[in-house]
């Protein structure tokens, strides 16, 4: 049994007292009998909700495609404001607090770099220190374990809300912990408690506890789709279709273009640990290649712990590149109304990697490179750690 943040909250409500109190949520926001913590709150009699927030993919995940703004409104049933902090605001205003003395932060992450729901957490932490308002974390499992770390660090000249501060595509912690790395190493002063789960331990997945998966966005639908999502994530900076628009997104890569065989074949050659490549056919709905019937491959993980989502994806990303020159291309701006980089170093936080691959480096050169900045980070990393 894990007892999550949300959990510990409602038992213990005290920070809480005599405070106008804010959350940022979603339909993740649940406790373990699948309660929303919107109720949770509203209903306490210790607590006074006021004012609820929504991140990225709209409050409940219903918005289908990448990048889609939703607008403010009223959150049903309680009547409460429901501000939209991926929409003209990114960050909570002075007006949007106003009655809010402590803002309250429960969402289930992916433990992947770019899913912009810490960037909402950390952009709000910084409201909450200009404003001079508490701001309470109620901590969740990364649910593909708080162990295994991977990637290049991202660097501070490619910040974005893919990659507000420096952290590595998997990162390995909890919420709880990004928000005191945050906090501890950037600075932005706030008054930060983290309200810590029971029972949870680092090698765990979230299918190894009894900790509720609910989808946290359309293209998040299932615990395996978070196992790839670190890896072919980095799809979304390409021309190259990373199964948007169909049943199984970032399992399905591929291209109208694309011979799935012969880039099965070719991905065999690596050896990679973990994971099968079945040649696959698919039809996307919406998009890249809406309509279009593309050729790639399924990734098929067979060995979630020695599977390495990163090392795989750019495996996929190199082959492609070396048999398709004439057809494959990064992706044109914007991404994320950023107009002047280009949306795959944003995606990675640095150019080195795209320069490297354009290059025709190979994967191993590329990896030992992000080894190097791993080396630098996880020392830093350890310090905020909260569960051993």
């Amino acid at each position: 049994m894990v007892k999550l943040g949300i959990e510990k909250l409602i038992e213990d409500p005290s920070i809480l007292k005599g405070k106008r109190t804010g959350l940022v949520g979603s339909a993740t926001s649940v406790d373990r009998n699948f309660r929303s913590a919107v109720d949770l709150l509203h209903d306490h009699p210790g607590v006074r909700l006021t004012t609820i927030f929504g991140c990225q993919q709209g409050f409940w995940g219903e918005t289908q495609d990448n990048m889609i703004e939703w607008e403010s409104c009223r959150y049903p049933i309680h009547d409460l404001p429901l501000y939209s902090l991926y929409g003209k605001e990114r960050k909570p205003t002075a007006k949007m607090l106003k009655d809010v003395d402590a803002l309250v932060f429960d969402i289930q992450d992916v433990g992947t770099r770019i899913y912009t729901f810490i960037w909402t957490m950390a952009n709000c932490m910084q409201a909450c220190a200009d404003l001079g308002k508490e701001f309470v974390v109620c901590d969740r499992p990364n649910p593909i374990n708080g162990v295994a770390v991977e990637g290049n660090v991202s660097q501070e000249e490619f910040a974005s809300f893919v990659a507000l501060y420096a952290l590595p595509l998997r990162h390995g912690m909890t919420v709880g912990e990004i928000a005191e790395y945050v906090n501890g190493e950037f600075k932005p002063g706030c008054r930060l408690t983290v309200m810590k789960m029971e029972g949870w331990r680092r090698e765990q997945w979230l299918d190894e506890t009894d900790a509720p998966w609910v989808i946290p966005s359309a293209n998040m639908p299932t615990l395996e789709t978070a196992v790839v999502y670190p890896g072919t994530v980095i799809f979304e900076g390409t021309n190259i279709s990373e199964g948007r628009g169909t049943t199984r997104p970032f399992e399905f890569v591929g291209a109208p273009f694309i011979d799935g065989f012969k880039l099965a074949a070719m991905l065999e050659g690596y050896k990679l640990s973990g994971v099968f490549f079945r040649p696959c056919f698919f039809l996307p709905t919406f998009s890249k290649f809406a309509g279009q019937n593309c050729g790639g491959v399924q990734l098929h993980v067979t060995d979630r712990g020695a599977f390495l989502p990163v090392k795989t994806a750019l495996a996929i990303l190199k082959t492609i590149m070396d048999l398709y020159p004439g057809e494959f291309a990064w992706k044109e701006p914007p991404y994320e109304y950023t107009f002047d980089k280009l949306p795959i170093d944003m995606i990675f936080g640095c150019d080195w990697i795209r320069k490297e691959l354009e290059k025709k480096a190979s994967v191993e050169t590329i990896l030992d490179r992000a080894e190097i900045e791993l080396k630098d980070f996880m020392p830093r990393r350890e310090k905020y750690l909260l569960y051993r």
